[in-house]
C-alpha cells in the first residue's frame, strides 16, 4: 500500500506545469493544498487544525476546519496556475452549489462546513488546557455570522478565471451571479468585519472596498467575454463610484498613501492585494508610497505584520506569513526584483522540514496558529510564479492572468 500511495502522489504531482526556480517548494505547497481538499465534496479547508494559538498563552485560538469562500477562491488560482484544472473545477462546482442555494433571505456565507452545510457555531471546550496552556480551546467559528464584503470579490474573481480557462457558465449560474452583483451594488458602501474578521464594531475597510470593485469589474468582464445579458452601464457606474470613493476617502491626510479604513491613518497589509487584484498599477506613485509605508511600519526583519492598531482581541500576534509572500510579489511587480527574492527566501526559510507553513511566526521564528494554512501556501505559489516570470524573460508559463 505504501508503494501504491507513493506512486499515486507522484503521478498527481507529475501533472504540474510549473518548471520554475522554486519547483520543489511549490510542489510541497501544492501537495498541502491537495491534502486540504475534500475529494468527495470539492471544498478546501482553510487549515487542518483548530485552536492552535496565534500567541502562546493568549486567547487568539480559532477553528479553521471549514471552507472559507475567500481562502478557497484564492486556492483555485494556485491550482489553475500549476495546471491542476480538475481541482479548480471541482471547487467551482462546490461553490456553485452554495451560490445556487443562496437567496435574499439566505445570502451566501463567508464560510461553510466541508460538506457545504452551515458552519458550526463557536463553543469553548473548558475541560481542555489548550496548546501550551493557550485557552480557551474553541470549536466552530463565530466569524461565520459576520458581514465580510470582500468575499464577493474573491468569489467573482475565481468565477471569472474558471470561465476564462474552463467551461462556460450556465444560464442558471449566471442568474445567480447577477444576484450577487446586485447585492454588491446595494451594499458596497456599508461597514463590515473585513478580511481579518475583526470582532469589534464594523468599519469601512479599504480592502473590502477594493474587493467590491473586483466583484463589479470581473462581472463586467465575464458578461462581455461570454456575451451574457447584463446591465453593463449600471454595473460600470457602480464600479467607477467605488474607485472614486477609494481615492477620495482612503488616503493618509498628511502623507497621501492608502490607509486601512475610511478617514483613518493606520496601515493594513491587506492593502497589498490592491495591485495583485489590478485595482491600482504596481508602479503608481501613490501605491509606491503605500508600499514604502508598509515596509516602514509593518515589516520587521523581512516579515510582515497584518496591522499594528488594536483589533478588540486580547494579546498580540505574530508576523503573518501570507502577507510576507504578498509583499514579495508586490515588490517584484514594482520592479524591485532583488528585494522580492530576498523577502521570498526569508519567508521560505521558516517552513518546516516538510515545506509546510502555519499562519504566523513569532519573534523567534517559531510557527504560530493553525497548520498547515492554505492561504499561506497559495500566497507563496503566487509570489514564486510571478517572480519567475519577471526574472527570466524567456520563461513562459502556460497560465497567464
Amino acid at each position: 500500500e505504501i508503494v501504491a500511495t507513493t506512486e499515486a502522489w507522484r503521478g498527481w504531482a507529475g501533472h504540474s506545469t510549473y518548471r520554475g526556480r522554486w519547483r520543489e517548494e511549490v510542489l510541497r505547497s501544492a501537495l498541502a493544498l491537495k491534502l486540504l481538499t475534500s475529494r468527495r465534496h470539492g471544498s478546501i479547508a482553510a487549515a487542518a487544525t483548530f485552536s492552535l494559538p496565534e500567541a502562546t498563552g493568549a486567547g487568539r485560538n480559532w477553528d479553521y476546519r471549514a471552507s472559507w469562500i475567500r481562502d478557497a477562491s484564492f486556492t483555485v488560482y494556485a491550482f489553475m496556475r500549476l495546471g491542476f484544472y480538475d481541482e479548480a473545477e471541482h471547487f467551482r462546482k462546490w461553490v456553485g452549489q452554495r451560490m445556487m442555494a443562496a437567496n435574499a433571505d439566505n445570502p451566501i456565507r463567508i464560510m461553510y462546513a466541508i460538506d457545504g452545510s452551515e458552519a458550526l457555531d463557536e463553543s469553548e471546550l473548558d475541560h481542555l488546557a489548550g496548546y501550551a496552556g493557550s485557552r480557551p480551546v474553541r470549536i466552530g467559528n463565530a466569524a461565520h455570522a459576520q458581514s465580510q464584503l470582500d468575499i464577493f470579490g474573491e468569489l467573482m474573481d475565481s468565477t471569472y478565471l474558471s470561465n476564462k480557462y474552463g467551461a462556460a457558465i450556465s444560464h442558471e449560474g449566471w442568474e445567480h451571479v447577477r444576484g450577487i452583483v446586485d447585492y454588491v451594488m446595494h451594499n458596497w458602501d456599508r461597514p463590515d468585519a473585513g478580511i481579518w474578521e475583526m470582532r469589534s464594531e464594523p468599519r469601512h475597510f479599504l480592502h473590502s472596498r477594493v474587493m467590491c470593485w473586483v466583484a463589479m469589474d470581473r462581472a463586467i468582464r465575464l458578461a462581455k467575454k461570454r456575451s451574457l445579458p447584463a446591465p453593463i452601464v449600471e454595473w460600470a457606474e457602480c464600479r467607477d463610484a467605488i474607485v472614486a470613493d477609494v481615492w477620495a476617502n482612503f488616503r493618509h491626510p498628511e502623507h497621501g498613501y492608502f490607509v486601512q479604513e475610511r478617514g483613518g491613518t493606520e496601515l493594513d497589509a491587506a492593502l497589498l492585494m490592491m495591485p495583485l487584484m489590478r485595482f491600482v498599477s504596481s508602479t503608481d506613485p501613490v501605491w509606491l508610497k503605500t508600499l514604502d509605508a508598509i515596509e516602514e511600519h509593518l515589516c520587521d526583519d523581512g516579515l510582515v505584520y497584518r496591522y499594528r492598531n488594536t483589533d478588540g482581541l486580547e494579546g498580540g500576534e505574530g508576523a503573518f506569513t501570507t502577507c510576507t509572500f504578498w509583499y514579495a510579489e508586490c515588490l517584484a511587480r514594482a520592479g524591485r526584483l532583488d528585494d522580492a527574492q530576498m523577502i521570498l527566501a526569508k519567508g521560505l526559510s521558516y517552513a518546516n522540514t516538510l515545506g509546510l507553513f502555519a499562519e504566523e511566526l513569532d519573534e523567534r521564528g517559531l510557527q504560530l496558529g493553525n497548520f498547515p494554512q492554505a492561504l499561506t501556501h497559495l500566497a507563496f505559489i503566487s509570489a514564486a510564479f510571478f517572480i519567475d516570470r519577471r526574472i527570466d524573460k524567456n520563461y513562459q508559463p502556460n497560465w497567464q492572468p
